[in-house]
């Protein structure tokens, strides 16, 4: 059983070093284990370079009826040992900035005081991430973004983006009066590692739809930063209305395009649907679900 569950890690996250940081151990205990699995099969199931470790054919067969089973047998295990208490067990989530600090902090904070037993661990990324083959729990996106094999639970409303740019910035350039002058701007980009590209800029008005590609001086794959860069007048930015709320009343930011709406659909938590739900991930699917 260690050596299937050493295989396992190591195929998953193609490294010794990530594998064995993961399962609590040496970087070269996890290699003779895994070796001598091999050893007792007769087969390679890891092939191994100075820079890369990936699977074999034979391991990648392997791999395919391994992990399923294994996390099924994790969600069995943990369901038992929950019978002698409160819920408990490690909970990983890939979620993106935006979503963890406005939904995910606020109920865990409620929550984890009464279940000292919970861990939450949260992964900001906005990649499309693959939550099967990188052993996360759930994942929060989009509703569009979400697969449709996925059981989606709806965590949050939908919300308007915005454009802001500080003061000192409109003072200097004169205000965008539609969503195709943003292009004569300096604009601060969201990257999207998925894609690669920048976020686009989405508008409506009056049912006409408009998609802008920006550009600028300045590009992140956070929205905090983007957010202290148009503070400091460095460009406009395109951010969700809750984060910015407080700076535009306080006339640190200044909306512009305000006639022209850009309406981003709320946040969905998703799990695969083969998924056989512990009691702890059910407490904390009940606590993030989304009740207008």
């Amino acid at each position: 059983m260690a050596g299937l569950t050493a295989f396992v890690a190591v195929a998953e996250d193609r490294s010794f070093t990530k594998a064995a940081a993961r399962l609590g151990m040496s970087q070269s205990a996890l290699s003779q284990i895994v070796r001598r699995l091999e050893a007792s099969l007769g087969l390679p199931l890891l092939a191994r370079t100075t820079r890369s470790v990936a699977p074999t054919e034979a391991g990648e067969r392997l791999l395919a009826t391994l992990a399923p089973a294994l996390q099924s047998l994790d969600d069995s295990l943990t369901s038992l040992s929950e019978l002698r208490g409160k819920p408990a067990g490690v909970i990983r989530i890939t979620s993106v900035e935006h979503a963890s600090m406005t939904i995910l902090a606020p109920a865990l904070a409620t929550l984890l005081p009464d279940y000292p037993g919970l861990k939450v661990e949260i992964i900001n990324d906005y990649r499309l991430t693959d939550i099967v083959a990188e052993r996360f729990d759930a994942g929060i996106r989009l509703g569009e973004q979400v697969d449709r094999d996925m059981i989606a639970v709806r965590i949050g409303p939908d919300f308007d983006m915005v454009v802001v740019g500080s003061p000192s910035y409109l003072e200097r350039r004169a205000r965008p009066r539609t969503p195709h002058q943003l292009t004569e701007h300096a604009c601060i980009n969201l990257r999207l590692p998925t894609s690669g590209g920048f976020q686009p800029w989405h508008f409506a008005k009056d049912g006409r739809e408009l998609m802008v590609r920006t550009d600028g001086p300045l590009a992140f794959n956070t929205i905090t930063l983007s957010l202290d860069m148009a503070l400091a007048g460095l460009g406009l930015a395109f951010l969700p209305a809750d984060i910015v709320q407080a700076h535009i009343a306080r006339a640190r930011l200044v909306r512009v395009l305000a006639d022209w709406r850009a309406l981003s659909s709320g946040y969905h938590l998703y799990y695969p649907s083969r998924r056989q739900p512990a009691r702890a991930f059910t407490l904390l699917v009940d606590a993030l679900r989304y009740r207008s």
